[in-house]
Formats: C-alpha cells, structure tokens, sequence
C-alpha cells in the first residue's frame, strides 16, 4: 500500500510533504536503492545537504527517476543545506552552484542554513576546520548577512524557499525583523525526549512550518556515547506501539505529523523505509500524545559542539550564535 502523505502549504504557496526521506549517514552506494525503495511507497521529499557528502549520489537517482517519467519533478520537494563554512555572502552563490550541479537540478525547494554558527573557509575545504589544538576555526559572520544573500538565490530562481536550522527563537525572531523573504521552514532536532513545544508553537505562530530530524534518536551517528537513552526502547513509546500494533517507529513519526510537525526518517532499509511512510495511515489518542510529550526523560542527540567527532569543539562560549543557550 503506497501511503497518503499529507502535506503543509508554505509562506510561498508550496505544497510541503509531512513526511521526508532523510540521507544523513547514508552509506555510498545505499543512497539511490534507498531512493528507489522510498519513491515506490510514496515518497516525494528528500532532505539533503552538502555537509552529507552524498548530494551526488542523489543527484544520479534523481535523474534516472526523472528520466524514467515516474515523476515529475514538480511533484519532488527537494531540500538542502548551506554548510557552516559557507555563509560568507561571497560564498552562498558557489555553495548553492556546487549543490545544484551535485543533485542534477535546476533549483531545490527549500534551502536552509544548517546552523547559526559560521566557521573560517579554509583551502582545503575541511567542513570542520580545527586549530593544533583540535577547536573549531570559528568566523566572525553574522547570519543576517547570510539571510540576505540566500534571499538573492530566490530572486535567481535558484532555489524555491529558504529556511532556517538549528535557530533558536530570538535568532528566528531576529531574522524577521531584518529579512525581505520570511523564513518558510525551521527544521530542529525533537523527538519525546526534546519535544520543543515552546519552539515549535513560537514558529508556528508566526507562520513558519517545522520540520523535526533526529525523530527515532538517531542511533546510528558516529559519536554515539555508551548509556544515551535510547528512544526506540523507551517503555512509553514501547507500550503505545503495542497498543496499536505499530512498530516504535511509527509511533515517534506520528507523534509529529499530528503536532502538524514534518518529519525526516532515514533507513536504507526496505520494509522500515515502507514502515516508516505507513506513519502517516493512523491517528494516536489525545491521551497518548499526552503521554508522548510528559515522559520525563531529557535528551539532545545534536549538539554542534559534538557533531565533528564526538569531542567538545569549544564552540559554545567562544561563539555568540550558538542556538542553544536560550532556552527554546
């Protein structure tokens, strides 16, 4: 059964489906098959971004579906991301190019920047420059600046919309009160364990969709410590699914779609990747998303200070825009 995914209207008219294939730490040579598999159930948004690396790889699938006439592309919500090292002004019209070129399009529809922070653009490209001393090689660029030279990709015709990542609600809040184009979409990291209600309801109210990632805790990351919390077994989400015979992950997928929340999953898995669209064919009880959003267990699984290696970069007091001091 092909599910029925619903979808939001954004800021610019666009449809934005509530359910995204996500290709964070897709393995080379996963990513088209995995494509495939999700096309086949239904799936028509993709989340990219060049941090990931295999934006190509994409780019080929993509392509050959196209080129197949299973799609359209008018039909495909395709997202991706400007890095870090890119939001200099000068360096958002070759990050968007690269991004372009890589993927074999000729806009996406949604750009966002990944995150608030802003890192030196070294020679060698390095996504996350160090000093000897192994912290991050932070810039000095504000992302208002950032904001306006995504802005100037709209006006191209390069991408459809533009976003935000990994903001908090005074950094949004800042953006609308300087930008031309409004944010359309703020993707977070929430889940039961970071359920970001007071963010969540502050975008929402001023008209901002939001996409949650990281929705089945994100297990297989690379700088996974011992003794995290694991999301999938949580005796809560355990019992729920139970309840009404659905895995886990199906129950943390719907969790969002009816907090009207988009939500990106990852698996090259084929039944999970069908499991996973299948999220959007039932309803979960008042009293079970009551039970969702109180279990008392705190966790983030993304924190920029980690997502190089693992090791504390010593990105949070060194650096003004770190999203996560304020409280939502």
């Amino acid at each position: 059964m092909t599910a029925n995914i619903p979808s939001l209207q954004l800021s610019n008219g666009a449809y934005f489906p509530l359910i995204g294939f996500g290709t964070f730490l897709v393995q080379p040579g996963l990513v088209g098959s995995a494509i495939d598999i999700a096309i086949d159930n239904g799936c028509r948004h993709f989340d990219c971004a060049a941090l990931y690396q295999n934006e190509k790889e994409v780019g080929a699938k993509l392509k050959e579906i196209l080129a197949q006439g299973r799609v359209q592309r008018q039909q495909l919500f395709i997202t991706s991301k400007l890095w870090n090292t890119m939001h200099h002004p000068n360096d958002v019209p070759s990050a968007i190019k690269k991004t372009l070129q890589d993927l074999q399009l000729d806009y996406v529809d949604l750009y966002l920047i990944h995150w608030p922070v802003s890192y030196i653009n070294t020679e060698d490209g390095s996504p996350f420059p160090k000093t000897p001393d192994g912290k991050i090689m932070l810039a000095n660029v504000d992302y208002l600046d950032t904001w306006k030279a995504m802005e100037k990709l709209v006006d191209q015709g390069l991408v459809k919309a533009i976003g935000l990542s990994n903001f908090n609600s005074k950094q949004i809040q800042r953006v609308l009160d300087n930008c031309t184009i409004k944010p359309a979409v703020l993707q977070i990291e929430s889940h039961p364990y970071l359920n970001q209600h007071q963010l969540i309801s502050y975008a929402q109210s001023k008209g901002i969709a939001v996409a949650a990632y990281s929705a089945l805790g994100s297990k297989g990351r690379p700088w996974v410590a011992s003794g995290q919390p694991e999301l999938l077994k949580d005796p809560v989400v355990l019992e729920i699914a139970e309840k009404y015979k659905k895995s886990a992950a199906q129950i943390l997928l719907r969790f969002h779609l009816q907090r009207n929340v988009a939500v990106i999953a990852k698996s090259v898995n084929k039944s999970r990747i069908k499991e996973n669209l299948q999220a959007a064919n039932f309803e979960l009880a008042d009293e079970d998303m009551k039970q969702l959003m109180s279990i008392p267990t705190k966790f983030r699984y993304f924190d920029p200070n980690d997502i190089g290696d693992g090791k504390d970069m010593g990105q949070d007091d060194e650096n003004s825009h770190y999203p996560f001091h304020e409280p939502y």
